[in-house]
C-alpha cells in the first residue's frame, strides 16, 4: 500500500512540481536577459498568493467541517435485530476516516490552489482598477466594476460554492461512518449535533445562493434574450425583480435554517425551501418568457427602443466608433486626365501584386537555397528618390524543416538564422511580368531605399527551435556561390550559458542530454529559444491579445525590426454587441518592437486613454514605454491593424444607424462586399495604400486602411472607412457617404460586368488553355478626388508545381468604360486620354473602328482555334502545333 502511495505521490506532486521548477528557472533566466524581471516577478508572486488564497480558504473550510463532523460518539440505539440496516464494513475504517477525510481536503485544495493561482490576473486587475468614467445606464455603476471586479466576485462565489458543498458532502460521510447517521428501517436518524451542523451549513449555502443572485442582477448587462446585447425591457421589469425578491427570500431562509439550531421549526423551514424553489422556477424561468412571449412580442420595437438606443451607443463607445468622422462622397462622373496627373502618387502606389502571386515569385527567385524560406508579404511605405512609395516586403527566413542534414548539430548549431529581404514596388513590372526589386540577393543589394546593414533573422514568424551561437561551431551565415559564408554573433540576445548548472537546466527544459554533453558550448556561448516571434510576446505578456500578421520594418541605421499591433479586450463591457474570440470591449493600445538580430523586446503605449492598458502599466511599472520613446524611423512605420480595422468595419456595418427604429428595422444594414477571386466569392480584406483623403493643393497623399460598403441586400456600393496610418493623424477613422440617390458600382458589380466583357472573357479562355492558368488579383476601389476607380490585375501561371506567377493585365474600370491593357498607365491612358484630347464623335468613330479591327483578330483566332480542333482530332499534331503558334502571334502582335 506505502509504495502505491509512494509512486501516486511522485506521479502527481513531485515530477509535475520539479518540472514546473525547471520551466520556472529557465523563464526567470529569459525575462532577467530581456529585462523584465518585473513582469516575471509580478505575475508568479500574484499566482502564488492566489493560489495559496484559493487552497487555503478551501482548506479551513473543509477542516473545520471535517474536525466537527469527526469528533462525534455514535448514537447510542439498541441494536435489536432487524432494526438496523448494518453496514459491517464500515467498523473497519470509521476510526481512520477523518485521517482519509483531511487527506482528501488537502488534495483538493492543490487542485484548487492551481485553479486559484490561473485567476491571478482577475486579482491583480482587482486590486489595482481604474475608473472608466463611464456608468451603466441600470445600476449606474462605473464600467470598471465589470472589467476589473465582477470577474474576481465570480470566481470568489465560485471557491465559496464548491468548499461548503465539499463541506456537506465529507461531513455527511463522516457521521455515516462514525453512526451520527444511522439507516433504520423506518427511516433515518441523525444526531442532534450533526442535525444542527447541517443547519448551519444550509442556512450559509443559502447565503451564498443570496450573493450568486445579487451577481446575476449584473450579469443582466450581459443578457442574450432581446433584440439587443444588454439588458432588455423582459430583463429589467421581469427578472430584475425576480432576483431581487429571490436574492432576499434566500436570506430570510438562511437565517431561518440557523434559527432551528436554537428554535427548532422543521416545517417552516421545509416550507421555506419549497417557496423559493417554487418561486424560483415560476419567477426566473416562467414569468420572463411570459413577459417576452405575450407583452413584449408584439410591441417589441415600443418596449426595447430605450435598450436599443443603449446598444447603439455603448458599441460604439466599446469598439471606438464614436468618434468617426463622417464626410460626403459625391461619386462624381466628371474625373479627368488632369485630375489623376495631380494624384499621380496615388496612380504609382496603386497595389497590383497581390500577397499569394508576389510571395510565389520570390520563393522561386529569391530563396536561393532549399532552406530559406519566404512565409509572409507585408505591405509598408518609405522615401524612396525623394518619393513617398508604398511597397512590399518579405523576409527570407531560415526553415529548419527544409535544412538538407537535419542532424543535431546543424539544427541548433551551425544554421541559426535567416538572411536578408526582398522589397519591391507594389505597382511595378519587369518586361517578363515579374516583380521589380529594389533590395534583392544575398548579401542584400539595395537598388533603391533603404540598405540593409544588419540582414541576419534570427527572430521570425517560423517556429524554429531554440539554437546557440558564439559556440566553437561555425555559425553559417549565408551562402557565396558554391561556398559557405561563417560568421559570429556579435549581439546581446539569447541567454548567456556560463555555468554547468545553466547547462543542466536547458538540458531538462528541452529534453536533450546534447546540450549537457557538447563540448562545443562554451562559457561566451548564448541560446536563443521562444524565436518565433509571437510566441515570444504570448509568453512575455499572455494578458494581451495580437494581431496575425506582424511586420518587417527597415530602420534608418539599416537594421530590421518586427512590428506587432496589441489589443486590451474583454467580454464584460455592459451593452456592447460580442465579437468571437475578442469580447466586446478592444483597443490597439500597444505596439510591440522585436528586433530581429537581438530579440529585444520593447513595448509603446499609443492609446494612453484606454483604462485597462493603464491598469496593466500600473501592475507592471516601467514595461511600457511611452510612445514617445519609439525611436523615430521606427515611428513612421506604425500602421492601422486590418484585424482590428475589420472587426470595427464589421461592427460599423449596423451600428452606424443611430435611430433605433432605423437600427430594429435594419433599414440602413451595411456589409463588406464579396469579390471574386481564383478562390472562390469571398469577403474583401482591407488593404492599404497611398492616396489624398481630400481633394485640394493644400493636401497630401498619405497611408491610409480602406474598405469599401455595400447595402445588406444590393451590390451597388454605399460607403467607404479609411483609417489614417501617418502621423499625427494615426488612428484617426473616416467614412465617405455616397449620395443614396445614386448607382455607385460595387466590387461584386464590377467583377461581373469584367466577366461579361467580350474581348476580356476571350482572352481569359484563350490564357487559360496549353497548360497556363490565369489568377485573378484582388479588385480595388481606388478613391481619386471625388470619383472611384476600379482596378484589378491579372496573373498568368503554368498549371503544373512550380508555376511562376507573372503580372500579364491590368483592369481598369471607370464609370461603364472597362479597359484591359499590359501595365496600368496604358489602362489608365485608354479611359482619360480620350476624354480629354477628342470630342464625342471622335470616340463613337474610333470606337467602332477599334470594334472592327478587334472582330477581325478574333474571327483569325477564331479560325485558327477550329483547325487546330480539328487537327488534333485527327492525330495531327504537328498541324495543331503550328495552329496554336498561329494564335500566339496573333495575340502578341495584338498586346
Amino acid at each position: 500500500m506505502r509504495i502505491f502511495l509512494i509512486i501516486f505521490l511522485l506521479i502527481a506532486f513531485v515530477i509535475p512540481l520539479f518540472f514546473n521548477f525547471i520551466d520556472l528557472s529557465v523563464d526567470f533566466l529569459w525575462f532577467s536577459h530581456l529585462g523584465y524581471t518585473q513582469i516575471f516577478k509580478t505575475t508568479l508572486l500574484a499566482k502564488i498568493i492566489t493560489g495559496i488564497t484559493a487552497g487555503g480558504i478551501f482548506f479551513i473550510i473543509s477542516a473545520i467541517n471535517i474536525f466537527l463532523a469527526g469528533r462525534r460518539k455514535p448514537l447510542e440505539i439498541p441494536r435489536t435485530s432487524g432494526n438496523i440496516i448494518e453496514l459491517p464494513e464500515i467498523d473497519r475504517y470509521s476510526e481512520q476516516s477523518s485521517r482519509f477525510a483531511y487527506i482528501a481536503a488537502i488534495f483538493l485544495a492543490y487542485i484548487l490552489s492551481t485553479w486559484g493561482a490561473s485567476n491571478w490576473e482577475l486579482a491583480l486587475k482587482y486590486l489595482n482598477s481604474l475608473p472608466f468614467n463611464i456608468k451603466d445606464p441600470l445600476f449606474s455603476k462605473d464600467i470598471s466594476f465589470y472589467i476589473f471586479k465582477l470577474p474576481l466576485i465570480k470566481v470568489f462565489y465560485e471557491l465559496l460554492l464548491v468548499s461548503l458543498l465539499f463541506s456537506i458532502i465529507i461531513s455527511a460521510t463522516l457521521y455515516f461512518l462514525r453512526r451520527n447517521i444511522i439507516i433504520l428501517e423506518k427511516g433515518v436518524k441523525i444526531s442532534e449535533f450533526a442535525k444542527k451542523h447541517f443547519l448551519i451549513l444550509a442556512g450559509v449555502l443559502l447565503f451564498l445562493f443570496s450573493y450568486k443572485f445579487v451577481i446575476n442582477q449584473y450579469e443582466l448587462l450581459f443578457s442574450e434574450r432581446g433584440v439587443i446585447f444588454g439588458a432588455g425591457y423582459t430583463d429589467i421589469n421581469a427578472s430584475l425583480p425576480v432576483l431581487k425578491i429571490i436574492s432576499w427570500l434566500c436570506i430570510a431562509l438562511g437565517m431561518l435554517l440557523i434559527s432551528n439550531v436554537f428554535y427548532p421549526s422543521y416545517k417552516a423551514a421545509l416550507s421555506g425551501i419549497i417557496i423559493i424553489v417554487v418561486f424560483y422556477f415560476a419567477g426566473i424561468k416562467g414569468y420572463p418568457e411570459f413577459i417576452q412571449r405575450f407583452q413584449v412580442a408584439p410591441n417589441e420595437l415600443v418596449k426595447e427602443k430605450k435598450y436599443i438606443d443603449y446598444a447603439i451607443k455603448f458599441t460604439n463607445t466599446a469598439y471606438g466608433l464614436n468618434n468617426i468622422e463622417e464626410r460626403p462622397f459625391p461619386a462624381s462622373e466628371n474625373l479627368t486626365k488632369e485630375d489623376i496627373e495631380k494624384n499621380n502618387l496615388t496612380i504609382k502606389n496603386i497595389r497590383l501584386w497581390n500577397e499569394e502571386p508576389l510571395l510565389s515569385t520570390f520563393a522561386q527567385l529569391q530563396e536561393i537555397r532549399t532552406y530559406y524560406d519566404f512565409v509572409g508579404v507585408d505591405n509598408d511605405r518609405y522615401m524612396i528618390d525623394g518619393e513617398y512609395r508604398q511597397v512590399a516586403l518579405s523576409p527570407r527566413e531560415l526553415s529548419y524543416k527544409n535544412l538538407p542534414s537535419r542532424i543535431w548539430i546543424n539544427e541548433h548549431l551551425t544554421y541559426t538564422h535567416g538572411y536578408g529581404i526582398c522589397v519591391s514596388p507594389v505597382n511595378q513590372k519587369s518586361e517578363e511580368g515579374l516583380p521589380e526589386l529594389f533590395i534583392k540577393d544575398i548579401p542584400p543589394k539595395s537598388l533603391k531605399g533603404p540598405e540593409v546593414k544588419r540582414p541576419e533573422i534570427y527572430y521570425g514568424e517560423i517556429a524554429n527551435d531554440y539554437c546557440f551561437v558564439n559556440t566553437e561551431s561555425k555559425e553559417f551565415d549565408y551562402p557565396s556561390g558554391d561556398k559557405n559564408i561563417y560568421t559570429h554573433y556579435q549581439g546581446n540576445g539569447g541567454v548567456q550559458v556560463d555555468s554547468f548548472l545553466k547547462k543542466v537546466l536547458f538540458a531538462l527544459k528541452f529534453k536533450e542530454i546534447k546540450i549537457l554533453l557538447a563540448s562545443d558550448i562554451k562559457p561566451e556561448s548564448r541560446i536563443m529559444f521562444y524565436r518565433k516571434i509571437n510566441e515570444r510576446v504570448k509568453h512575455l505578456t499572455p494578458f494581451l491579445k495580437f494581431d496575425s500578421d506582424p511586420y518587417i520594418v527597415i530602420s534608418d541605421d539599416g537594421k530590421l525590426f518586427w512590428i506587432i499591433d496589441a489589443y486590451t479586450f474583454t467580454a464584460n463591457y455592459p451593452y456592447s454587441d460580442p465579437t468571437k474570440g475578442y469580447g466586446n470591449y478592444i483597443r490597439n493600445s500597444v505596439k510591440v518592437v522585436i528586433d530581429a538580430y537581438e530579440g529585444s523586446v520593447d513595448y509603446y503605449i499609443v492609446d494612453d486613454r484606454d483604462p485597462i492598458i493603464k491598469v496593466y502599466d500600473k501592475i507592471f511599472p516601467g514595461v511600457f514605454k511611452k510612445f514617445e520613446k519609439m525611436p523615430k524611423s521606427l515611428k513612421k512605420h506604425i500602421r492601422y491593424p486590418r484585424d482590428l480595422f475589420l472587426i470595427q468595419a464589421l461592427k460599423y456595418s449596423a451600428y452606424h444607424m443611430k435611430d433605433s427604429q432605423v437600427f430594429y428595422n435594419k433599414e440602413d444594414l451595411w456589409k463588406i462586399p464579396s469579390s471574386g477571386t481564383n478562390q472562390g466569392l469571398g469577403i474583401m480584406k482591407p488593404y492599404y495604400m497611398i492616396m489624398k483623403l481630400s481633394s485640394g493643393n493644400e493636401y497630401k497623399e498619405e497611408f491610409i486602411l480602406m474598405i469599401p460598403f455595400t447595402p445588406s441586400r444590393k451590390n451597388n456600393m454605399i460607403a467607404w472607412m479609411a483609417a489614417r496610418c501617418d502621423m499625427p493623424n494615426y488612428g484617426k477613422l473616416i467614412v465617405y457617404n455616397f449620395p443614396k440617390q445614386k448607382l455607385v458600382y460595387g466590387p461584386q458589380q464590377i467583377d461581373s460586368r469584367i466577366d461579361q466583357n467580350p474581348e476580356i472573357s476571350k482572352q481569359l479562355t484563350l490564357w487559360n488553355q496549353g497548360g497556363s492558368s490565369v489568377i485573378r488579383g484582388s479588385l480595388l476601389v481606388i478613391p481619386i478626388e471625388k470619383s472611384i476607380l476600379y482596378v484589378q490585375p491579372l496573373y498568368l501561371s503554368a498549371t503544373q508545381s512550380g508555376g511562376l506567377p507573372e503580372l500579364k493585365r491590368v483592369i481598369v474600370a471607370f464609370e461603364n468604360e472597362i479597359v484591359m491593357e499590359e501595365t496600368l498607365n496604358l489602362a489608365i491612358e485608354k479611359i482619360f486620354g480620350k476624354i480629354k484630347k477628342i470630342g464625342k464623335e471622335k470616340i463613337e468613330k474610333t470606337t467602332e473602328s477599334k470594334e472592327e479591327n478587334a472582330n477581325e483578330i478574333l474571327n483569325k483566332i477564331r479560325k485558327f482555334f477550329n483547325k487546330a480542333l480539328e487537327q488534333m482530332r485527327k492525330g495531327d499534331w504537328a498541324g495543331y502545333g503550328q495552329s496554336m503558334k498561329e494564335i500566339q502571334n496573333l495575340l502578341i502582335k495584338n498586346q
